[in-house]
């Protein structure tokens, strides 16, 4: 059994730390769901409204496209192989085949690189929106050069390796 004074004194204890204590409920603190005062139509600084991208698209140059090579080599054909038709090698070894990138709209591709899509995870933490769409330029290329004709280059572009 505990002596009497220790009683007294953890009793004397918990009553200092209660009266310290504030009422949680009560504190100053910021909803992050509550409005914010802006005029309507306005969007809060620091924001984006529903509905537009947070990158601008950007011109497409070499530059553009053979860094979108080098992120579409490295994040993308592991599952839709090098040309897009849906045949990497994780499919190859047992996962679900995605959809060839040959029919899908730039701006879906963007927006199935950052969120996902069915299986396949977004990539919003891992590349920068700006790689995105250099991942759409080339995606889009690879399309096209899908339906491409050696005639339908000029000699200039027959030759260039």
């Amino acid at each position: 059994m505990m002596p009497r004074p220790a009683i007294a004194l953890g009793f004397a204890a918990a009553l200092v730390l209660l009266a310290g204590c504030d009422d949680m409920t009560k504190q100053k603190k910021q909803n992050p769901y509550a409005s914010r005062a802006t005029a309507p139509g306005e969007v809060p600084a620091g924001t984006v409204a529903y509905g537009e991208i947070s990158a601008p698209v950007p011109p497409v140059t070499m530059a553009l496209l053979e860094r979108g090579q080098t992120e579409y080599h490295v994040f993308c054909a592991p599952c839709h192989a090098e040309t897009g038709d849906g045949h990497g090698m994780i499919v190859q070894r047992g996962f679900p085949a995605p959809p060839p990138l040959a029919a899908e709209r730039p701006r879906f591709v963007y927006d199935v690189i950052t969120n996902g899509r069915g299986v396949m995870y977004g990539f919003a933490q891992r590349i920068a929106p700006e790689d995105r769409w250099a991942v759409v330029a080339y995606a889009h290329a690879l399309q096209r050069s899908q339906h491409m004709m050696v005639t339908d280059l000029t000699p200039e572009q027959r030759i260039a390796p």
